[in-house]
């Protein structure tokens, strides 16, 4: 019995006691290539979107025609700080939280 715990305890044949911290590299390599391949594809990409979004939605101004995140077409008619009031229709005014606004309209979107 307490010869095979001997064995047990040994060093792997061949050698291989030496080189632990190159195993560990070669090991985590794969998951730090991964992680750099969902920065570059999904992470950096959503984070530019994101920062391009906030910025027009801070130079949003009376008059801008917009889109809403849920389809309303409308024109602004007084911003502040959170919210944006849209005329959607004649004499239909809406109100609407900034961070619904999906984007500016261009003239070519026109009906």
């Amino acid at each position: 019995m307490f010869q095979s715990l001997a064995w047990a305890m040994g060093q792997p044949p061949g050698g291989g006691g030496q080189g632990g911290s190159g195993d560990i590299v070669m090991s985590l390599l794969p998951i730090f290539v991964i992680f750099i391949i969902f920065y570059l594809l999904l992470i950096r990409p959503q984070q530019k979107k994101a920062k391009e979004h906030s910025d027009m939605l801070q130079t949003i101004k009376k008059g801008d025609k917009v889109i809403t995140s849920s389809g309303i077409y409308g024109l602004v008619e007084a911003v502040s700080e959170r919210t944006v009031t849209l005329k959607i229709a004649e004499n239909v005014k809406v109100k609407f939280a900034k961070s619904h606004i999906a984007g500016l309209r261009t003239t070519a979107e026109e009906e």
